[in-house]
């Protein structure tokens, strides 16, 4: 599409539960056609065990489908994640997925490196768990999870979850949060999906026709539109004003979920809202581009 110098571009991992629902897949598909970003790693998250008893293992094959049908298999390193949640704060689940991360932060490379978590913590976690100096590498770590502010409670990511958020938000990892009341800004009706992602190759197809089809088996989904709530991870890699954001003490995580505020010396950059469009609107020409 365009050429970015290579000592330009941002090495990116994606932690990704993708098969729990349909939007991670969008957020895939939109790092993958994004120039300035240099895909080290995809992980493959589990998302508990309430939907499936594979669900690891669910993602995984969900993400060779997605970059499949992008013709992308090859462009990025499969790597798979934990398989459960650590089951305490100071025990690591090892996998690929926490080697590759602690590979790329303690590497040479003077590109910063860009970790977007699209479900639970637990890979970050773990790497930190192994490898504790990774927290004062030059690395960034975007999570989409987390209740509202102030207060908190129950959220899906961090209800898969709890003990590995609390180790990332006790870590000095530089930390940026996208919590629900922010992710949530992210609708997109089916008529745009259909007018704007459903022309442009076969992963657009697949990314529209799952959409609707995953909504119309749920009883409790909408009819006619969808939160991406995964896609700000990409839009704040490639712009990280697309939103206003403050920097708050870090919280810790009761067992209720709820925020416990300690006043920590240690702060994190949390997201107030988000720019959609300009996300969306980016989505949209790189799929023009790449599949018209």
């Amino acid at each position: 599409m365009f050429n970015i110098p290579e000592e330009k571009k941002i090495r990116v991992i994606l932690d990704t539960d993708v098969k729990n629902e349909v939007d991670d897949q969008f957020a895939i598909v939109h790092a993958m056609l994004t120039e300035s970003f240099d895909v080290r790693a995809i992980i493959p998250a589990h998302f508990g065990d309430s939907k499936s008893q594979t669900s690891q293992a669910d993602s995984y094959e969900e993400a060779v489908l997605v970059l499949s049908k992008m013709g992308k298999l090859n462009d990025a390193a499969l790597c798979n994640g934990a398989k459960e949640a650590i089951p305490d704060e100071k025990t690591p689940v090892p996998s690929p997925g926490a080697q590759i991360i602690i590979k790329e932060a303690m590497s040479d490379d003077e590109r910063p490196l860009y970790i977007s978590f699209l479900g639970p913590l637990t890979d970050m976690a773990s790497a930190l768990l192994i490898e504790p100096k990774i927290a004062d590498r030059d690395i960034t770590v975007i999570w989409i999870g987390g209740g509202d502010y102030p207060n908190g409670g129950w959220e899906y990511n961090l209800k898969n979850d709890v003990n590995a958020a609390n180790v990332v938000f006790k870590s000095n990892v530089r930390l940026w949060q996208v919590p629900r009341s922010v992710y949530r800004m992210m609708p997109v009706s089916f008529a745009e999906l259909r007018d704007r992602v459903y022309p442009y190759g076969e992963i657009g197809k697949y990314l529209t026709e799952n959409v609707i089809s995953f909504n119309n088996a749920q009883k409790s989904r909408p009819t006619e539109y969808r939160i991406l709530g995964d896609s700000p991870s990409v839009g704040l890699m490639m712009f990280g004003d697309c939103g206003e954001w403050e920097d708050i003490p870090r919280p810790e995580f009761g067992s209720d979920m709820k925020y416990i505020h300690t006043q920590s010396d240690r702060t994190l950059r949390v997201y107030k809202n988000i720019n959609s469009r300009f996300i969306l609107e980016d989505l949209y020409a790189k799929l023009k581009l790449k599949y018209s």
